[in-house]
């Protein structure tokens, strides 16, 4: 079994396997599939009041699988395929969709993910979001998310995806220099980013993300400055950039087994801060703002409401293979496999196949860890939420992070310099318990 990451190897040294980006707290590993009937207690309660509710549909197909790509993903599947798991999708969402915990609410909130939900024909797309929408209308929801792989998109599909009511698409660029696209195994090239952004632009998305990758493999100072000069020629609304991991389940680190390598090719840890720093620091000279470690944004009152409600404990209820959701205070995971997952939801029985529910102290965390994220946390919200004065909550780990110079403070607020920003998935292990520091992540 491979190690779990330690904090440690969040340093200055160089990339070694293991889930860096911290989405969720407690660990994935310590969901079970012994906690399962969890699940059909959360959905048989009303919501507590004014919880907002979002969906999440996954889509696991792809032209190719990328090389760090951990992500639940098929290349190998025909359009009757598609077909069938689409058709899964709307039968699972109308299981759940007369259940207590729906109690009349619409969707604050939709993303499509993947995979690639663009690799989705027209024909399947309508009928996927029309069905949906039949059983729980979008007509409410805030921002509607779409995410995008350049190569995928005609200008007819960028249309449809319009038509369909999304108000936010993210292109998943991840860098523009060619040889850097191929090296790590990327389906689209530099000449399809234009193309797909043009069309983007000229069907008037409210909203246009580009995902940017700090440390892929090849990369060098030279060509992420160029990324991060053609990314401002573009001028996204707003701009995600992610520091390179290599998770257990990549290409990348069942080569490096095979070689015997314990260390990935890619960028050290004190690299790609510096270049996510630097590409920062470029966007803000051109009028963008840094609204989390990972995020920036053309107009400050652009808003990530997936994030953002995710973040303060919102319902998610996540459709398709492998999808996590948060009901009612339980998480839980779907069939991790797309056959089984057909499987269970064509026979009439939800398809879930792990789950845990949180103590009040782990949803804390929870929320801590994941709003740390946006760079400061707001002293008053956990105060009139839990009752509980994190400084006085976690004296050792903000200690810690005092010691590094990159905390400030006040009576309401604790907020993180840029060096810390770029540090925090670092710095959140310091909040977990002590049965959470040293396990697996997923």
């Amino acid at each position: 079994m491979a190690e779990p990451i330690r904090l440690e190897m969040l340093g200055d040294q160089e990339t070694k396997a293991g889930n860096y980006f911290v989405s969720n707290y407690p660990p994935y590993s310590f969901w079970k599939p012994e906690s399962v009937p969890d699940v059909i207690d959360a959905i048989s309660r009303k919501p507590a009041p004014g919880t907002p509710l979002g969906i999440y549909t996954h889509i696991p197909f792809c032209r190719k699988r990328c090389h760090f790509c951990y992500f639940r993903v098929y290349t190998d599947k025909n359009a009757a395929d598609i077909l069938r798991y689409v058709d899964a999708v709307i039968a699972e969402l109308k299981m759940y969709a007369d259940k207590p915990f729906i109690d009349g609410r619409k969707p604050k909130f939709v993303y499509f993910g993947g995979g690639t939900p663009s690799y989705l024909s027209t024909q399947a797309l309508t009928h996927l979001a029309t069905s949906m929408q039949e059983m729980l209308p979008w007509d409410e929801a805030e921002e509607v998310t779409f995410e995008c792989e350049p190569g995928t998109l005609t200008e007819h599909k960028i249309n449809v995806i319009r038509e369909i009511g999304v108000t936010r698409l993210s292109l998943g660029v991840e860098h523009f220099q060619e040889h850097i696209l191929k090296l790590n195994g990327r389906a689209h090239g530099s000449k399809e980013i234009d193309r797909a952004y043009g069309y983007a632009r000229a069907a008037g998305f409210p909203q246009i993300n580009i995902d940017l990758i700090a440390g892929m493999m090849g990369d060098t100072d030279a060509d992420w400055d160029f990324a991060i000069e053609r990314t401002i020629e573009l001028a996204p609304d707003s701009v995600t950039i992610y520091q390179m991991e290599i998770p257990y389940n990549t290409t990348i680190f069942a080569e490096m087994q095979a070689a015997g390598n314990d260390v990935a090719p890619v960028a050290t840890w004190a690299k790609k801060r510096e270049w996510v720093e630097r590409a920062f620091a470029r966007l803000a000279e051109h009028g963008y703002t840094v609204t989390s470690a990972y995020t920036a944004v053309k107009n400050p009152d652009t808003k990530f409401l997936y994030r953002d409600h995710l973040w303060q404990g919102a319902d998610l209820l996540g459709l398709g293979v492998a999808s996590f959701s948060h009901v009612g205070g339980t998480h839980f995971q779907n069939q991790h496999n797309i056959d089984p997952y057909i499987e269970r939801v064509q026979s009439g029985n939800l398809p879930v196949f792990r789950a845990l529910t949180p103590s009040t102290e782990e949803k804390l965390i929870r929320e801590a860890v994941l709003q740390f994220k946006l760079g400061w946390l707001d002293l008053n919200y956990f105060r009139d939420k839990f009752g509980v004065d994190l400084r006085e909550k976690f004296p050792a780990a903000f200690d810690y992070i005092r010691s590094t110079g990159n905390l400030t403070e006040d009576d309401d607020f604790l907020r993180l310099n840029i060096e810390g920003l770029l540090q925090v998935d670092r710095y959140v292990h310091e909040f977990f318990l002590p049965q959470h520091r040293d396990s697996r992540y997923a």
